[in-house]
């Protein structure tokens, strides 16, 4: 038997600001973006050269959904975009303005920094050791 993680979603206060933030910032591929009718949509991104898992980007509806815009994972670093060009990437990202919230440092597992998209979530820049 074989499965595979097909997609996380990520609750966004608006599908086209996240989209052109994921695509024009760092690059990410949108795979879909299909007309749900009600003001909803299925889109669904995924980092470059991925033939892995994707995020469904999710638009809040109400405000419990609002709330936890940004706070997903309780304050955590819930997201880990994997690189096999640590310097490349974060370069790449400092230009694009992404918002760092330290310098890179190495660990035992391997080089690492933590940014955050503009909805508030926290995320591992990695490349593995």
């Amino acid at each position: 038997m074989k499965q595979n993680l097909h997609a996380v979603t990520l609750v966004v206060p608006d599908y086209d600001d996240a989209i052109a933030f994921y695509t024009e910032r760092l690059g990410f591929q949108l795979l879909k973006d299909i007309d749900l009718g009600d003001g909803k949509r299925w889109v669904l991104i995924t980092p470059p050269g991925s033939d892995g898992s994707a995020l469904l980007l999710a638009k809040a509806d109400g405000p419990e959904q609002r709330a936890a815009i940004g706070n997903q994972t309780g304050g955590r670093v819930g997201f880990f975009l994997q690189t096999e060009d640590f310097q490349r990437d974060y370069t790449q990202m400092r230009a694009n303005g992404v918002q760092f919230e330290e310098a890179p440092r190495i660990e035992p597992y391997g080089s690492v920094v933590v940014w955050r998209d503009p909805f508030g979530n926290r995320w591992d820049l990695i490349q593995f050791a």
